[in-house]
């Protein structure tokens, strides 16, 4: 299976890109992984709702561009599908039995996803009602996906 990652913004902190590493590390085993950073646009503080928009849609743009060609688009939205982790891997394992080998999750920035983007999603998810902060929600969506496939493969790991 192959998995890419589209994210809006680069990882800043040392610890935050040393965990990203080793989840990469330990999915090498499962999947082809391919994270792809676009630049997020520059958002100050007093923004009217256009210039919100704007925002939002020049990086949508920037994520269309850069989604592979026939894979299954899993945004990840707020007000998206919470699952358990064996809700997800289930859901992970029926796209592969399906024959959609190619999943795309994007990330977006931190004022959310463009219409644009989300009309093309085929599956909304979401992790929590709560906020987290771009960088270490990678970390977390990572960690889910090797938690998915140590689960389809009935190995051990920590419940």
């Amino acid at each position: 299976m192959n998995i890419t990652i589209i994210t809006v913004g680069k990882i800043k902190e040392k610890f935050y890109t040393q965990a990203i590493e080793e989840y990469s590390k330990r999915l090498s085993r499962y999947c082809t992984l391919k994270i792809i950073e676009v630049p997020d646009e520059k958002a100050p503080e007093n923004l009217s709702p256009a210039e919100q928009q704007g925002i939002i849609d020049k990086e949508g743009k920037k994520i269309i561009e850069k989604i592979p060609a026939s894979s299954t688009v899993i945004t990840m939205e707020i007000e998206g599908k919470q699952m358990t982790s064996l809700d997800f891997s289930k859901k992970i394992e029926q796209f592969a039995i399906n024959g959609q080998s190619h999943l795309c999750f994007i990330i977006g920035g931190s004022l959310g996803l463009s219409q644009e983007v989300t009309t093309i999603s085929q599956l909304k998810l979401s992790f929590s009602k709560m906020t987290f902060p771009h960088q270490l929600f990678r970390v977390m969506l990572l960690e889910q996906i090797y938690r998915a496939f140590r689960i389809i493969r009935n190995e051990p790991y920590h419940k």
